[in-house]
C-alpha cells in the first residue's frame, strides 16, 4: 500500500503460473496485512517471512536537482547515491530486507534535494505496506507510488518507481552456491576442479566436510564429467545444509555459523554475502533517514561537537540526537532540535557547574524567559512564524490532519493549541472502559514500578510518586503503582485526552520550576525535573482501573496548563481533557498497583530507554482488576458446578 496512487504494472496475457512456493509466501502476506495488529502478538521464531529484495528504480520530479532516496525498515535505513542534476533521477540501487510476520513491514521511502554545504531537504516521501505490496500478482514486482508533501500529505509532490519481491529461499541458497563458486573458480571457466573443489570443503571450515571431500566431490558430479559445474554445486549445498550443515563459518565475515539454526544461518549468509562483495548497491549502516541524508557540511560540525546516533540512555543524556521508534511503523525517527540548544540543556543539565547555576538563579530565569515567551506568543505579530515553525517541523507536522487552515490562527500560541478533525485520531476500543488510552500525541515511557523508571529512565535525584503527586493525593497503592510517561514536544498537537473513563475528582495545583522535559534533563542526576515543575494533579475514580493520577506538567517555554473538565464531571476515555500553550510538556498517569497491564511492546522499548512515538487513542493497556474478577467468576462457575 503506497500513498496516494499506486498502480502495480501487470503485463499482459500468457504470463506463466507462478511457482507455488511464492504462492504461500503471497498467502501468508495476504493473512497478515487483513488481520487486527492488535491480535497479533508474541508469534514464534519460526512465522519468518522471507528475505525482500526492494529497489528504488527512479523518481520523476517537479525541478531539476541532484536527488538521493532513503529506504527505511524498523531500525535500519539504507540511501542510495546521489543522481545527476535532474528532474528524472534514475537509481536502480537495491536492498534485501528480512521480513517476520509480526516484525516492522510498513517501509519510508523518502526522497531528498541535496544540499553541497548543509544539511540536505525532504521534499517527499510514501509509506509501503510490503505484506500488501508482496502480495500482488505483478509480472514484473514493478510498483508506481506517488510522493507526498511531508507538510501535507494530500499534496503530491512526485513520482517514484520500485521493484518489490520475495525471493524463494532455495533460490537464495543456489545463488549463494554460485557466488562461493566464483571465489575459488580460479580459471573462471564457471566450473570446479577436483583440487579446487576439495580447496573449497577446507574453506567452509567444518570437520565433516573436510572428512568426507571425497565422497561430496562424487556426490556433487552428477555427470561424472570429473569438474562441478554451479548448478551441481548449487544442489550439493542447498542439499546438504538440510542434513548435515557444510558451511561452519561465514566465508565473508568470519562469524561461526550454526548458533541458532539453519534458517537464522541461511539469512546471514544471504545478507552478508551481498554486503560483503558490494553486491547491494544501496548503502547501509544508518539509523534514520536524516542520518543517512546530512551533508558533509554537517557531519564535520557533528563530529566536532562529539555527538553520537544511538539507541537508549546509553547516549541518550549526550548526544545531540535524540532517537523514538514509531508505533504505528515500528520505524526509528529522529526528533528535530536546534544543535544550539541542545548544547545549551547539556551545559545546564548535565553537569555539576550547570547544577550550580541552576541553583543560584537559572530557575528563576527559566520562569521569566517562559512568561516573556508565552506573552510574545499571544501577540499579533507571532502569527508571522507559523509557516516557519511548519516549515522546519515539515515532515512532523500533517496540516492535513488540523482542523482549520492556516489562516485561521491570528497568534502563534492559536496554532500551537490548534484542534485536529474529528476523525484524525480514532479511539482504540471506544466501547470497552477497561481498555486504557494514550492520553497524547507525544513520546512515551511506561514502567510497571517506579524502581523501574528510575533503573532504565528517570535519573533525577529522589524520584518518587509522593514527590510527583504531593502528599495530600498520594495514597499506598498510587505510590507502588505504574507510571506512564507522555512527552509533548513543540512540533506535537498539544491536546491532551482522557485515558480512561471515570469521574474527575479533584484538581490540585502544585507550583515548581519550569525545567525543560527533553531527555536530556529527564537522564540528569543533578535535577528532579518531575517532581520540581509546576504541574496540575488530577484524580480520575473509574470501576476499572480504581484511582489514576493524571498529572499535566509545564516546562521550559509552557506559558500555562488549561484543563476543559471540572470536579464531579464524568469523562470518557478519548474525551480532550485540556491543553498547554507554547513549548514542550509532559503528562504522567499513575496507576494503582496491579490495576493495569500496559501493552508489551511498549514496556520492551521503555526497557531499552527508547521513546515509543504513539498518537491519541492507541491502546495504552488492559485492566487487570476485570481480568481477575472474570477469571474469579470463571472458578466460582466451576466450583459450583463441580
Amino acid at each position: 500500500m503506497g500513498h496516494g496512487n499506486s498502480k502495480p504494472r501487470d503485463g499482459g496475457g500468457g504470463e506463466a503460473p507462478l511457482p507455488s512456493r511464492f504462492s504461500r509466501f503471497r498467502r501468508r502476506f495476504r493473512h497478515r496485512s487483513s488481520s487486527d495488529p492488535s491480535l497479533i502478538k508474541n508469534i514464534a521464531a519460526e512465522d519468518f517471512a522471507g528475505i525482500a529484495r526492494i529497489e528504488i528504480i527512479e523518481a520523476e520530479m517537479k525541478f531539476k536537482d541532484r536527488w538521493l532516496a532513503c529506504l527505511s525498515l524498523g531500525e535500519r535505513t539504507y540511501r542510495t547515491e546521489k543522481s545527476e542534476n535532474t528532474e528524472k533521477p534514475v537509481w536502480k540501487s537495491a536492498k534485501k530486507v528480512v521480513l517476520e510476520i509480526d516484525g516492522p513491514h510498513i517501509a519510508r521511502i523518502s526522497v531528498f534535494e541535496t544540499n553541497r554545504f548543509s544539511r540536505n531537504s525532504l521534499v517527499g516521501y510514501c509509506d509501503i505496506n510490503l505484506f500488501e505490496i508482496l502480495s500482488r500478482e505483478s509480472e514484473d514486482n514493478r510498483e508506481e507510488l506517488s510522493l507526498l508533501d511531508p507538510s501535507m500529505s494530500s499534496t503530491i509532490v512526485g513520482s517514484i518507481s520500485i521493484s518489490c519481491y520475495v525471493e524463494d529461499p532455495i533460490e537464495t541458497e543456489k545463488s549463494f552456491a554460485r557466488r562461493i563458486l566464483s571465489i575459488v573458480d580460479y580459471n573462471e571457466d564457471g566450473k570446479l576442479s577436483r583440487s579446487e573443489f576439495l580447496e573449497l570443503m577446507n574453506a567452509f571450515g567444518n570437520q565433516l566436510a573436510v572428512a568426507k571431500r571425497e565422497e561430496l566431490f562424487k556426490q556433487a558430479d552428477k555427470n561424472g564429467d570429473g569438474l562441478v559445474d554451479m548448478d551441481e554445486l548449487a544442489i550439493l549445498i542447498a542439499d546438504q545444509q538440510e542434513k548435515e550443515p557444510l558451511i561452519s563459518t561465514c566465508p565473508v565475515c568470519g562469524e561461526i555459523l550454526g548458533k541458532y539454526d539453519k534458517m537464522n544461518d541461511m539469512i546471514h549468509i544471504t545478507l552478508c554475502f551481498d554486503e560483503g562483495t558490494g553486491n547491494q548497491v544501496m548503502t547501509g549502516g544508518f539509523l534514520t533517514d536524516k542520518q543517512a541524508s546530512y551533508g558533509w557540511m554537517f557531519k564535520l560540525s557533528e563530529w566536532i561537537n562529539f555527538s553520537s546516533y544511538d539507541v537508549g540512555l546509553r547516549s541518550g543524556s549526550s548526544a545531540s540526537h535524540i532517537l523514538v521508534i514509531d508505533r504505528r511503523t515500528k520505524r526509528l525517527v529522529e526528533e528535530i532540535i536546534d544543535g544550539k540548544i541542545v548544547l545549551s540543556m547539556r551545559a545546564i543539565y548535565q553537569s555539576k557547574v550547570g547544577l550550580a547555576l541552576i541553583n543560584t538563579g537559572v530557575k528563576e530565569l527559566l520562569q521569566n524567559i517562559s512568561e516573556k515567551q508565552g506573552r510574545q506568543m499571544n501577540s499579533p505579530e507571532s502569527a508571522k512564524d507559523i509557516p516557519k515553525f511548519i516549515e522546519f517541523f515539515k515532515d512532523q507536522i500533517n496540516m492535513d490532519e488540523v482542523k482549520y487552515p492556516i489562516e485561521y490562527f491570528k497568534t502563534f500560541n492559536e496554532f500551537f493549541i490548534r484542534e485536529l478533525r474529528p476523525d484524525a485520531r480514532p479511539i482504540a476500543w471506544n466501547d470497552r472502559d477497561d481498555i486504557a488510552i494514550c492520553a497524547a500525541d507525544s513520546r512515551l515511557m511506561a514502567f510497571n514500578s517506579v524502581s523501574d523508571s528510575s533503573r532504565f529512565w528517570i535519573k533525577g535525584r529522589k524520584f518518587s510518586i509522593q514527590g510527583l503527586l504531593g502528599l495530600d493525593t498520594c495514597s499506598s497503592d498510587l505510590s507502588n503503582g505504574s507510571l506512564v510517561i507522555f512527552r509533548l514536544a513543540p512540533q506535537d498537537y498539544h491536546r491532551f485526552h482522557v485515558p480512561v473513563s471515570g469521574i474527575v475528582e479533584s484538581f490540585v495545583d502544585i507550583p515548581g520550576y519550569l525545567y525543560t522535559v527533553n531527555p536530556i534533563a529527564v537522564n540528569s542526576k543533578y535535577c528532579n525535573v518531575f517532581t520540581e515543575n509546576k504541574r496540575v494533579v488530577s484524580v480520575i475514580s473509574t470501576e476499572e482501573f480504581g484511582k489514576v493520577a493524571f498529572v499535566a506538567i509545564g516546562a521550559t517555554m509552557v506559558g500555562s496548563i488549561t484543563f476543559l473538565k471540572k470536579e464531579g464531571d464524568y469523562v470518557h476515555k478519548g474525551d480532550e481533557f485540556g491543553y498547554f500553550s507554547f513549548g514542550g510538556s509532559t503528562v504522567i498517569c499513575v496507576f494503582e498497583k496491579g490495576a493495569i497491564q500496559i501493552d508489551d511492546d511498549l514496556l520492551v522499548n521503555s526497557e531499552r530507554a527508547l521513546e515509543t512515538l504513539v498518537s491519541v487513542g492507541m491502546t495504552l493497556g488492559v485492566s487487570k482488576r476485570k481480568q481477575a474478577t472474570e477469571e474469579a467468576l470463571r472458578f466460582e462457575k466451576c466450583t459450583l458446578e463441580t
